[in-house]
């Protein structure tokens, strides 16, 4: 069998774990799917990319039974994620709070709302109850001990259960990562992504367009999570340096598309130009997002935002986790919207053509594997 082989550039969201955590990720999601398929995939250690470390790490994926190699390279950004990654939650309480103020300003949430109603809950629910939980854990025992006991001696309690409690129970919301996301990302609508960041995406463009003449039969772009709106950038930058083409063998995939959150955004006119920069290009774009996944916008053409027609290629699919996941293993819920967060990137109890290491790792390109999916009722 003749061998196909994949280049796969990994752009992730704003996550400050970085590489180590989705080598193994990817690890463990390889032994899931062997264990469905009988195609024992043989992952890897990491390594430094051809640009360095500090632009990329990579690893190999062989698949000797379907007949696939996989050249896999991790664009890191996780070292300017951690320079802003707010440990404080004073200093998070406070910048959210300025935060916050610049999203009413500058959001078009009505737009929002009619495109997808869950992004906007998930967007104003952290605020929300990161002043309600620590108010209400410290009242209700204050009041209820203010019966038997001094109120300032109830208040003190009242105080202590809510600092003891509350974090941890706002963390179980994901209340602090969503904080964390939506101060991030007011200030690069904003302000732009600065000389730093403008300077990684550069280098990344370069990196990819350095691999799309090599010998491979695919060249994948994955974006995830925040990655995606990144994404948008980087491949203007990319088409850029090959003359406003790319070749027929290169895709593009967003999972878990995030683009609104600043293509919404009215003061964000340094990504609308990204954008319409876009409108006229021709390249394959596959976003994959689930509608129960709150952060995430499902069915919401990127492309669309800023133009009335364009000229990718574009699909846009819901993985249906719902299919190839047992029900007490899907995660449901609002406790567990972090880790649906993440479930593009993983192997359900059933293969689905769209699971990560299928599209990674498998024979099918993503085309095929876009055309597997629809037939399945």
């Amino acid at each position: 069998m003749e061998k196909f082989k994949r280049k796969v550039f990994y752009l992730g969201g704003f996550d400050p774990r970085g590489v180590r955590f989705y080598h193994q990720l990817y690890r463990e999601q390889a032994a899931r799917h062997g264990a469905l398929t009988g195609e024992e995939l043989a992952v890897g250690g990491r390594q430094a990319g051809a640009a360095g470390s500090i632009v990329s790490a990579h690893w190999t994926v062989d698949n000797p039974v379907a007949g696939v190699e996989t050249d896999y390279e991790y664009l890191r950004w996780e070292d300017l994620i951690g320079k802003v990654w707010i440990r404080n939650p004073l200093s998070l309480a406070l910048r959210a709070a300025r935060a916050y103020a610049g999203h009413v300003r500058q959001m078009d949430f009505l737009r929002m709302r009619r495109l997808r109603k869950g992004p906007v809950i998930t967007i104003l629910y952290p605020p929300i109850l990161a002043v309600l939980i620590p108010l209400l854990l410290a009242l209700v025992p204050a009041l209820l001990l203010s019966l038997l006991l001094p109120f300032w001696a109830s208040a003190l309690i009242g105080i202590a259960l809510s600092a003891f409690l509350s974090g941890r129970i706002l963390a179980k919301l994901v209340v602090p990562w969503l904080l964390r996301f939506m101060t991030y990302h007011g200030a690069l609508a904003a302000q732009g992504p600065g000389d730093a960041l403008d300077d990684r995406i550069d280098q990344f463009a370069v990196r990819i367009a350095q691999e799309l003449d090599g010998d491979w039969d695919e060249v994948q772009l994955v974006t995830h999570s925040a990655g995606t709106i990144l994404g948008m950038r980087l491949i203007r930058r990319l088409i850029a340096l090959r003359g406003g083409a790319l070749p027929d063998h290169f895709v593009m995939l967003g999972l878990g598309q995030v683009v609104p959150v600043i293509g919404l955004r009215r003061d964000a006119t340094w990504y609308h130009d990204d954008l319409r920069a876009l409108a006229d290009k021709r390249f394959r774009y596959v976003d994959i997002s689930s509608p129960p996944d709150g952060a995430a916008y499902y069915n919401v053409n990127p492309f669309r935002l800023v133009a009335d027609a364009h000229a990718a290629r574009v699909d846009m699919l819901s993985p249906r986790f719902h299919l190839f996941y047992e029900p007490d293993n899907y995660h449901g819920g609002w406790s567990n919207k972090y880790e649906a967060h993440f479930d593009y990137l993983r192997v359900g109890d059933r293969l689905s053509p769209l699971d990560f290491i299928s599209l990674t790792a498998g024979r099918r390109t993503v085309d095929d594997a876009v055309a597997a999916f629809r037939t399945i009722p």
